[in-house]
């Protein structure tokens, strides 16, 4: 095999699919990352996979003889970013390939050699069925992912929580995440905006059926890859995904990332969230972020407590934290209220990721008793609920 590349090229590609690359791997192979060159197309693919999440991407390179090999992902990280930009040329002799052969990597500053492993060794990325792909616009994946990633638990003793739960319905995309504690949901549409005429916007974008809604549970770390995929796409761009009983792939141009979907029911989510409020405030969302940061700094590490004291006679909200061992500190800010005086406790830092995830200038919150569920809203942009459980206050 000899190939010859740009270094940011092969430095790009290979960064992406390193994550795919477990830290601890089940067996020595799933440290590599795959390295195929196919000389017909002049073309270089790399794959990492983890037997859970799979990642791969083509790029274009000069192929003058092709070839299959893995090599080790870290330390063929740690080279190729430290190369200088230009030409770098990747080669084996044919003959080693009978045992694990030695990888020249030749570059302006010098040269490299890595022991690589044969690739047939290397597992296949599960296959879908390819029936037609879902096309979902990357505006719309990268508003919900956003507004819902940050919501996902962290147990993997409740599997089904480490996803995030995506439903299409006909023109509509909603995200979910719970962990227990709070609960994120996003909508956005399924189709992409255009600003073509009203004849080509119907030939581009033709009405989403029934047969094509689905609803699926997928791992929060694989979302979260996605998310780099999404970064390289341009301005209306869609990504395909395909979906089979145990496995969803994206693709997008000559990226693509596969992943094992989670089985089981997810929590109907929809029940949690109450129809009636007793009490309601509108604050900027900027001005609490920055109050909560300040009071966070006394904040007791046990519970992480923030104290609400809604006055609705002088229009304040006061933010209060106490440490008993620190100290204590203490901020106030506007705010609309509508409802009696209240007093109501949350931990600031589910309270702070919501903040920052609620892409308003305006936040409402709604509240019941000091122990019942409390939603805030953006009053304008995305259409985002997000609730969060509060924590009891003991004096």
């Amino acid at each position: 095999m000899k190939i010859v590349c740009s270094q940011v090229d092969l430095k790009n590609n290979l960064s992406l699919v390193s994550r795919a690359v477990p830290t601890r791997p089940t067996h020595p192979i799933l440290a590599n990352v795959l390295l195929v060159a196919n000389q017909t197309k002049n073309q270089v693919t790399l794959t990492g996979f983890d037997l859970s999440l799979g990642m791969r991407s083509c790029f274009c390179a000069e192929v003058e003889e092709e070839g299959v090999i893995t090599l080790p992902a870290k330390l063929l990280n740690d080279i190729i970013a430290r190369l200088p930009e230009g030409e770098v040329t990747i080669s084996y002799e044919e003959e080693e390939m009978e045992e694990n052969p030695l990888v020249t990597i030749n570059s302006l500053s010098g040269k490299f050699q890595l022991r690589g492993v044969k690739g047939e060794e290397y597992p296949e990325l599960p296959v879908v069925e390819r029936e037609e792909a879902f096309l979902l616009p990357v505006a719309a994946l990268n508003e919900g992912l956003k507004g819902s990633l940050f919501a996902a638990s962290n147990d993997e003793t409740k599997q089904i929580l480490t996803g995030v739960h995506l439903t299409r319905n006909l023109d509509t995309l909603e995200f979910a995440a719970t962990d227990g504690h709070r609960l994120a949901v996003v909508k956005t549409s399924a189709i992409e905006e255009t600003k073509e005429s009203e004849e080509e916007e119907i030939n581009s974008n033709p009405p989403i059926t029934e047969e094509q809604n689905f609803t699926i549970t997928i791992p929060a770390r694989a979302l979260r890859e996605l998310e780099k995929i999404l970064s390289m796409a341009k301005e209306g761009e869609s990504i395909a995904l395909f979906v089979d009983e145990g496995q969803v792939v994206f693709e997008l141009g000559q990226q693509n990332l596969t992943s094992r979907k989670l089985d089981g029911a997810y929590p109907n989510y929809n029940q949690l969230i109450p129809n009636n409020f007793e009490r309601t405030m509108v604050v900027d969302r900027k001005r609490m972020i920055e109050s909560l940061e300040r009071v966070s700094v006394l904040s007791d590490q046990k519970n992480n407590l923030v104290k609400f004291t809604l006055n609705s006679d002088n229009e304040q909200v006061t933010l209060s934290v106490e440490a008993k061992e620190l100290g204590n500190a203490k901020e106030s800010i506007s705010a609309e209220i509508n409802g009696d005086n209240f007093e109501i406790g949350f931990n600031i830092r589910y309270l702070m990721d919501g903040l920052k995830a609620l892409s308003a200038n305006e936040i409402k919150f709604q509240f019941n008793g000091a122990t019942q569920p409390v939603i805030a809203t953006p009053l304008s942009g995305s259409q985002m609920t997000y609730l969060i459980m509060p924590v009891q206050i003991r004096d």
